[in-house]
């Protein structure tokens, strides 16, 4: 395994991502993660992986040690700048972020290189370089005669200042995979097969003859976590399905009849819908709306458990970007989900996580292998707090109906329009806005509803969908006439980061 020290920023997230492709495992732990976590560890690599300096971020919090385990170490942007200085070298500080690809020169006889083109394309702040070369260290990469490569052969120890993760650079992926398998020797054998045949022995070991509920919503984590546990408890696992009030159009029936007819598990639903909505009344934080809603989640799940015998275990589709997206250091570094940060400290329940490492493409192959029909696998991800994430301010059934209505004329007509496999996600939300307008010659005062369209990977980051206009005004042209109390649609067209893709 590697085992990425996140300095902050996007990066790590994508290296991850790139790493897992090569079929290595790998962690994102936080800069600060101790010495003795990292032994604990063993892991054949380390990467320090960060995006632009920043003066928070001392060197001080880098424990030095690192760099006396013995284990190759690729330090990466802010990460080979931070490197230099403990070894007594320096940076040229950015004026600017200047990031494009450049032409970057670099040398065959290095282990980081070798096999690959003199010059390369890569990403890189043009404007942070290496100015000295720390002692025992070797220039073997330039751009435009600045240094941007440095290597201790004799350490196995690599600083670069260009960001090979980068997800468009195809030779940045080759300089990743020489530190994983000519410098770190490294073994191809983190596969999705393997993961199975691994988590269901685990499972197993951890349930026993015992019962486990698991958290049923649909989607696609929770109906891989569902299927996964299954097939390791068989019987003993029971699926409760809660409709909090908060689903999509249909949703409810749409589940029923996956899980208890195609699947033939034990599924309980439970109408929850007026204790939800009355628990969120009033509520227009949005951090706090998510942790109400996991809350009550799990107080559901207790009832549940009373009614039943011996179950003692909590099944969650928690994945990879949940983790991290809720602060893998315990600080919430984007948003809290409802099942990472929003669980209450009194929960009754043992928790299985069997995703818990994945990423959003990882959890769809392991549905695939598991015979989970695409229509499941390929499902657009939809939140934990479901639609209460999608009214902004407060909750009521008026606007749930809204957002609801027009989230269905939204699909319709992306899948009318045969957008629908060529856009990873799309919805509607409730902006919690009135505007003007006129509908049928009248003045009127209602509700504006915002369409949001990205394509992503693993949601991790995201671009805003280039949908033709003709098909948004269709959508519009539907939205006003056919949901009561709306008279103006915006599309929203910002990429994540700098948004997130849910607007709350």
């Amino acid at each position: 395994m590697i085992l990425i020290l996140d300095l902050g920023g996007k990066f790590s997230r994508f290296l991850g991502r790139r790493i897992r492709e090569s079929k290595v495992y790998c962690e994102i732990v936080p800069y600060s993660y101790s010495i003795d976590k990292i032994k604990a560890k063993s892991p054949e690599g380390i990467i320090i992986s960060g995006g632009e300096p920043n003066a928070l971020l001392s060197i001080e919090k880098l424990d030095k040690e690192i760099y006396h385990l013995g284990i190759p170490i690729l330090a990466i942007g802010y990460g080979a700048g931070i490197m230099t200085e403990v070894y007594g070298g320096s940076t040229v500080e950015p004026l600017e972020h200047n990031y494009a690809f450049e032409n970057v020169n670099i040398n065959p006889e290095s282990s980081l290189f070798n096999g690959l083109e003199n010059n390369m394309s890569l990403w890189l702040n043009k404007e942070y370089t290496f100015e000295t070369i720390p002692e025992g260290f070797n220039p073997i990469a330039e751009f435009e005669d600045k240094i941007v490569a440095m290597e201790n052969r004799e350490k196995k120890i690599y600083g670069v200042m260009f960001h090979p993760e980068v997800e468009t650079s195809a030779e940045g992926k080759s300089i990743i995979d020489n530190f994983l398998f000519k410098i770190c020797n490294c073994n191809r054998n983190w596969t999705m097969e393997e993961f199975i045949e691994y988590s269901v022995e685990e499972i197993k070991k951890q349930v026993g003859d015992k019962k486990a509920l698991c958290a049923l919503s649909g989607g696609v984590d929770s109906s891989v976590a569902a299927v996964l546990v299954h097939k390791a408890i068989g019987d003993n696992l029971v699926c409760v399905f809660v409709d909090h009030g908060l689903l999509r159009k249909d949703e409810r029936e749409q589940v029923e009849e996956v899980f208890r007819d195609y699947f033939q598990m034990n599924l309980i639903t439970v109408d929850a819908k007026d204790r939800f909505l009355d628990k969120l009344k009033g509520i227009t934080n949005p951090e706090q709306k998510r942790k109400i809603i996991g809350e009550e989640f799990i107080r559901v799940f207790e009832e549940e458990q009373k009614k039943l015998t011996d179950i003692h275990f909590l099944v969650q589709g928690t994945i990879y970007p949940d983790v991290i997206e809720s602060g893998i250091d315990g600080k919430v570094a984007v948003k809290s989900h409802h099942n990472v940060g929003g669980l209450p400290e009194d929960m009754d329940f043992e928790l299985i996580e069997p995703l818990r490492q994945l990423f959003k493409d990882e959890v769809r192959e392991v549905g695939r292998l598991l015979g989970i029909s695409e229509d499941i696998v390929s499902r657009q991800p939809f939140p934990g707090p479901g639609l209460g994430v999608r009214v902004l301010g407060e909750i009521t059934e008026e606007k749930l109906e809204i957002v609801r209505e027009a989230d269905y004329i939204f699909r319709d007509e992306i899948k009318k329009a045969g957008l629908k496999d060529k856009i990873w996600q799309y919805f509607a939300a409730l902006p919690n806005i009135k505007s003007v307008g006129v509908t049928h010659g009248e003045r009127t005062y209602n509700y504006t509803v915002a369409l949001r369209a990205v394509n992503s990977i693993d949601g991790m980051t995201a671009e805003w969908a280039k949908i033709p206009l003709e098909v948004l005004e269709k959508i519009s042209t539907r939205i006003v006439n056919e949901v009561p109390h709306v008279n103006r649609v915006v599309y929203d067209i910002t990429n994540k980061p700098p948004a997130t893709i849910e607007w709350e």
